[in-house]
């Protein structure tokens, strides 16, 4: 079984991201690939992820269309590279330790704000 829809789509807005940061890459291509690496590793998307189907729709079909047209505009090469570099990246191991301290850090701010809210003032 080949790589998920998010998995290619991860590598690939990475791979456009590395390509308009590349000095090869021509002005038009570098401008519009800077919006669709934004709107590809933005959080927010045109139509929330919770609205069923649709919101899962626009991450399936206008980030691969953007990705078609940014390959359109950027010489081969350069592409095919960035995406050797993504794949890459994409191979290496998860650090646990950072996944445990971003998650501490995010339970610690939870009950903080929970502590703030539940205070008697007796």
């Amino acid at each position: 079984m080949g790589p998920s829809l998010a998995h290619r789509i991860r590598i690939e807005a990475h791979a456009v991201w590395l390509s308009v940061r590349d000095s090869r890459t021509p002005l038009l291509a570098k401008l519009f690939g800077l919006l669709v690496a934004a709107y590809a590793l933005s959080p927010i998307d045109l139509i929330p992820d919770f609205i069923p189907i649709l919101g899962l729709l626009d991450d399936a079909i206008l980030i691969p269309l953007g990705v078609w047209l940014f390959e359109k505009m950027v010489p081969p090469d350069i592409l095919a590279e960035h995406r050797a570099t993504a794949e890459t990246a994409a191979e290496r191991p998860v650090s646990w330790w950072g996944v445990l301290i971003v998650v501490a850090i995010w339970l610690a701010a939870a009950w903080l704000i929970w502590s703030a809210f539940t205070l008697n003032y007796d």
